[in-house]
């Protein structure tokens, strides 16, 4: 996301926390009896193993898609579209995390040895997310349920078009859509009564975020229920639609937003203005709040799905700071640069050249010939790839002004492509530079080479519609990288683009461990990436990016460098016997994985691959 990859919701404490350390670390919790008398009794043959634990998944899984609906929508699970969830409520959040508490004392009870290759990648991966998830239970997120990067209202605003992961076509899927919107003002009230509580704790937001937010809920506000967003579906009311359901729907859809709808949001807005934002902390980092570190600790390692700390990170991203640099250095003279390395991005983007655009369809035109040429390269990379075509389309205009280029994963029965949505403004100011990078990390091989895949294996449920940030986006970044492989770097300028873009992602781990960990400013986070990237449009509102999803950005490029790294090992230990297409095979194969398990996945694979090897040669 940026690149957005809409389809994972990594801010909200939901289904997809992973952390590294082992299973048995996580402190334990008394289990009440009523718990344990519903703890499984262990089975005895493999089948039966197999069947507890798929129905342990099983179980997890709709407990958190109930529990944080909106982000199975997100994650193209749309059973759930009719229900909001109120995942901020204490009451529930303590239930929840009871159940997660009797999934792992279940899961333990389950013999793990006795279970097939792929079941102990599914044990695995369910240990990991308990314990991230439970990683978190300390920590009072439900206290700060609003930022300018996500919150329910945004995000049900943004559905109102029908364009986005939650389809509003059918009369059941209008249906679905009202009743959202209907349990909105429980919600905010809820919200509004938590960031009381937190103004109380003194756990805020900081307020420079909560400035740039107020915007968005104020624009929420209407004067009549026809122009408020929430009513959008009713002027877009299919034709083929029975009379009486219009004349249903555009009632109840009148009512709820004019009685219920309304009145909250002009309390929210209200509220935020004149209590909250007053109320805000000055401070940036999630370090200032109390407990603060170890809550950013917990972030880290959920988000990145490693046991790095931020001091380590924040030494990998100058090093990594450094090295591209060092690149911007030797690339400037090919383009007809000759100053400062730091100053090759701001003149990129003053050369009118790099803007050769007049319309919206030269810009997608380039996305097409790129999308053929790759058919013609990706096969000497790649024999796994995913059924599912990719399509190529305009973001909606309704969500252009805010929307970064994102993929959409296909719908899980193959109703709908995986889509690559490039977002274009003004065709005249699109740059150019950056369009090979942003394909491959966006369309393919990138998201949808992983995630189209993800569909098509027989996974349980919390893994086809979850994951991690750290693996999804590393994966995307690697992508990236095949360009030059692939000889689509070659061009200079396109080369600059993606190094442009590399550099941002090692930039994101020097600010945000900076900001949360280190004790910078907000201040200083937007000097250090004014002075790094060399221009302004993105210091302030990637800095407060940070501020609002700590640890979030993390994965992106540690992922990416993992994934190198372990190629790397496999190219010096199998030498000329290393295929890459079987590397991309045994790193896609089994789906997502946190960055530990991908590690020791890898190396299980080298030493089967050397054993074949030996045994070819006796």
């Amino acid at each position: 996301m940026t690149h957005h990859l809409r389809f994972m919701l990594a801010p909200l404490a939901a289904a997809v926390a992973l952390a590294c350390a082992p299973l048995g670390h996580a402190a334990e919790h008394a289990v009440t009896p009523a718990v344990q008398a519903t703890q499984a009794v262990p089975a005895t043959t493999p089948a039966a193993v197999h069947k507890q634990l798929l129905a342990l998944a099983d179980r997890y899984y709709q407990a958190t898609a109930r529990f944080e609906p909106i982000g199975a929508t997100e994650n193209g699970d749309n059973r759930f579209d009719d229900q909001l969830g109120l995942s901020i409520a204490p009451a529930n959040r303590a239930k929840q995390f009871a159940l997660y508490h009797q999934y792992r004392k279940q899961l333990a009870a389950i013999p793990r040895a006795q279970l097939d290759r792929g079941d102990r990648i599914n044990y695995d991966i369910l240990a990991f997310e308990l314990h991230g998830l439970l990683a978190m239970e300390r920590f009072p997120e439900h206290l700060l349920p609003i930022n300018q990067m996500d919150s329910v209202p945004v995000m049900l605003a943004n559905y109102a078009g029908g364009e986005a992961s939650q389809p509003i076509g059918t009369v059941a899927q209008y249906d679905a859509y009202l009743s959202r919107v209907s349990q909105l003002p429980a919600w905010i009230d809820q919200a509004i009564a938590n960031m009381r509580e937190g103004m109380r704790k003194g756990v805020t937001q900081p307020k420079a975020i909560m400035v740039s937010a107020l915007p968005q809920f104020q624009k929420l506000v209407s004067a009549t229920p026809e122009t408020n967003i929430y009513y959008t579906p009713i002027t877009k009311l299919p034709a083929t639609f029975a009379d009486a359901d219009k004349q249903r729907l555009t009632a109840a859809y009148r009512s709820t937003v004019a009685d219920k709808v309304m009145p909250a949001l002009a309390r929210l807005a209200t509220f935020l203005e004149k209590e909250y934002i007053p109320a805000c902390r000055t401070t940036t980092g999630l370090g200032k709040l109390p407990d603060g570190m170890a809550w950013y600790q917990a972030r880290v390692a959920n988000q990145t799905t490693t046991s790095l700390n931020p001091e380590q990170i924040h030494a990998i991203g100058l090093r990594e700071v450094a090295t591209i640099q060092h690149e911007f250095e030797l690339l400037g003279p090919k383009l007809g640069y000759t100053g400062p390395a730091s100053g090759l991005p701001v003149w990129v983007a003053q050369q009118d050249k790099f803007r050769p655009f007049k319309t919206e369809e030269e810009v997608q035109a380039v996305y097409h010939k790129l999308n053929d040429v790759l058919d013609t390269k990706l096969p000497q990379l790649f024999t796994l790839v995913p059924k599912a075509k990719l399509d190529l389309r305009l973001e909606p205009e309704l969500s252009r002004a805010t929307a970064s280029d994102h993929y959409t994963a296909p719908a899980g029965d193959g109703s709908r492509p995986g889509v690559f949505w490039s977002v274009v403004n003004d065709p005249t100011k699109y740059g150019s530079t950056g369009m090979t990078t942003l394909f491959l990390h966006e369309g393919k091989p990138g998201h949808h080479f992983h995630i189209a895949l993800m569909q098509e294996l027989n996974l349980p449920d919390f893994r086809k519609y979850g994951g991690n940030n750290a693996y999804t986006e590393g994966w995307a970044l690697y992508a990236e990288t095949l360009g030059k492989e692939m000889g689509l770097f070659d061009d200079p300028a396109q080369y600059f683009g993606h190094l442009n873009d590399a550099l941002l992602r090692a930039v994101r781990l020097v600010v945000d461990t900076g900001m949360h960990a280190k004790g910078w400013t907000r201040e200083q986070s937007i000097q250090y990436m004014h002075d790094t990237l060399g221009y302004d449009e993105v210091a302030k509102s990637e800095t407060e990016r940070y501020m609002a999803w700590p640890a979030q950005a993390l994965g992106y490029r540690i992922g990416m460098l993992k994934i190198v790294e372990l190629r790397q090992r496999a190219a010096a230990a199998l030498g000329d016997k290393f295929s890459l297409p079987k590397f991309h095979e045994a790193v896609l194969g089994d789906g997502t994985l946190p960055l530990a398990l991908l590690e020791q996945k890898i190396d299980n694979w080298i030493a089967s691959q050397k054993q074949a090897q030996q045994q070819a040669q006796h």
